[in-house]
């Protein structure tokens, strides 16, 4: 499909993203890591480099890096190298980041999602090990700066791609779904507010078959909404600049969500400014093909995986496949229910629907889904076996959902929801509304469909809608072709 252009330009978008390994302690120290610690009470001689200390790789780390490759069908590598990135900050205490540049753990690999119901496949470069730096703070000190060194030696996995996005609505499914994976195979809590999971959008405009433009880095988004809204500004303000007769600067900038605008930081640096060289404290990191077929013998089944498995076994579209499969939980839902009423492609309707729809109302996720798999799918039984239609069972789903009762039978008892199936009772009904509307029955005759809705809306009216619409449909065609 071709990019869409705005004024007449095609935006390219790559993304580089920061996640937080789950691990209990940093990557090269046995400090802590956990969130929300007093200033400065979690990072130790290591973490600051003193004199006479030495890194040590933490192993639970390489094994989260491991778990992403396999899951995105990267290429592991077996020897991979840590080197020293260096920039002076105020909360980068070494002075320098221990990083990996030329070769890194994890090379390659893809990853697919849908935008709407078209699939995309955004391509990576590299998922690197590396160390956090600390923070500053500006906030609470008046006309200074605080330095908090707690986050400093967090393990992270840089995950870059290649510059494949054409769309900020494109650049947030890709995060969206990076998201899902990282948080799935358990190797990052995904906490975007505490700054787990964050992204930085390299972004340019051309025009159309040009050679790529200038890029600005927004660093460290962490919001889906705030990503979309810098993205769509950037792309705004280059193309004014570039009509308007302006140069694009390699800039890294940072977005301010109180005015919706996008600000230089700095000038971008490039590869050599920050002077890489082997880390000579640290010895190459060795994978054997035997750690990486453990971790893979270890691994859950992998989204991917598990919604081809649900094209294959339940017949879904891979649309619904890969929707169902947003989450554990979710996956997991579908699949009672599917099992437990022998109709996959009705509850995936339902669950991509209904409770899809009341989830999000509530802002809450499916594990607190006031209506189990189980009633569910006793809900969409009584769809298949013709005793309620299905608006009929919106109103009984709003009774479960809403408390009122637990017990699908039992609301379709007390709501008098059970559809017509006397077919003496129907048969009559029909007669009747044929008999009183002449006019519309000539005029299906004549070829008018619209006439025969009229009848049939006429015919769910008389009978308080507890008529069979599919029975109704037949015996009314069958009687005005007689």
């Amino acid at each position: 499909m071709t990019a869409k252009l705005i004024h007449g330009y095609e935006v390219v978008i790559g993304f580089e993203t920061h996640t937080q390994l789950a691990t209990q302690s940093k990557i090269f120290s046995r400090a802590p890591t956990a969130f929300g610690a007093e200033p400065n009470t979690q990072a130790c001689a290591v973490d600051l480099a003193l004199p006479g200390t030495l890194p040590v790789m933490n192993r639970e780390a390489v094994a989260c890096a491991i778990k992403l490759g396999l899951a995105l069908g990267s290429h592991i590598a077996p020897v991979s190298v840590f080197a020293r990135k260096n920039y002076f900050y105020p909360d980068l205490p070494k002075g320098y980041q221990i990083s990996q540049f030329e070769i890194p753990v994890v090379q390659g690999g893809e990853v697919e999602f849908f935008l709407g119901d078209e699939k995309k496949t955004v391509r990576l470069v590299r998922a690197h090990l590396e160390e956090d730096a600390g923070k500053s703070l500006h906030e609470d000190f008046i006309g200074q700066s605080g330095i908090d060194l707690n986050r400093a030696g967090t393990p992270l996995l840089e995950i870059v791609t290649e510059p494949d996005m054409r769309s900020s609505e494109e650049a947030v499914a890709y995060a969206k779904e990076l998201h899902k994976i990282v948080t799935w195979i358990g190797i990052c809590d995904g906490n975007m507010q505490e700054g787990s999971f964050r992204c930085d959008a390299n972004v340019s405009v051309r025009k159309p078959g040009a050679e790529l433009g200038t890029r600005r880095e927004i660093k460290n988004l962490n919001s889906f909404k705030f990503m979309q809204q810098a993205i769509d500004y950037e792309i705004r303000w280059q193309i004014e600049q570039i009509e308007d007769g302006h140069a694009i600067q390699q800039a890294t900038v940072l977005f301010d969500p109180d005015t919706g605008e996008t600000r230089a930081m700095r000038t971008k640096e490039d590869a050599a400014d920050y002077r890489y060289f082997p880390d000579p404290d640290l010895p190459p990191l060795h994978i054997s093909e035997q750690w990486v077929q453990d971790e893979r013998a270890q691994m859950a089944e992998l989204p991917r995986t598990m919604a081809a498995r649900f094209v294959a076994d339940y017949g879904l579209p891979e649309y619904d496949a890969t929707t169902l499969t947003q989450s554990k939980a979710m996956a997991a839902y579908f699949e009672a229910a599917a099992k437990a009423c022998s109709q996959p492609k009705l509850a995936s309707n339902w669950i991509m629907g209904e409770v899809s729809r009341r989830l999000n109302m509530a802002e809450t996720g499916i594990e607190q889904a006031p209506v189990t798999a189980a009633q569910l799918a006793a809900l969409i039984g009584r769809i298949a076996d013709g005793t309620i239609s299905n608006n009929a069972a919106k109103q009984v789903f709003d009774a479960l959902w809403t408390g009122e009762s637990s017990d699908v039978d039992a609301v379709i008892e007390s709501k008098g929801l059970k559809q017509m199936n006397d077919s003496g009772a129907l048969e009559k009904i029909i007669d009747e509304v044929i008999a009183a509307n002449p006019d519309n029955v000539a005029q299906f005759r004549a070829g008018k469909d619209k006439a025969f809705n009229a009848l049939v809306g006429q015919i769910m009216k008389a009978s308080k809608g507890k008529a069979n619409p599919t029975q109704v449909n037949e015996r009314l065609r069958a009687k005005l072709a007689g």
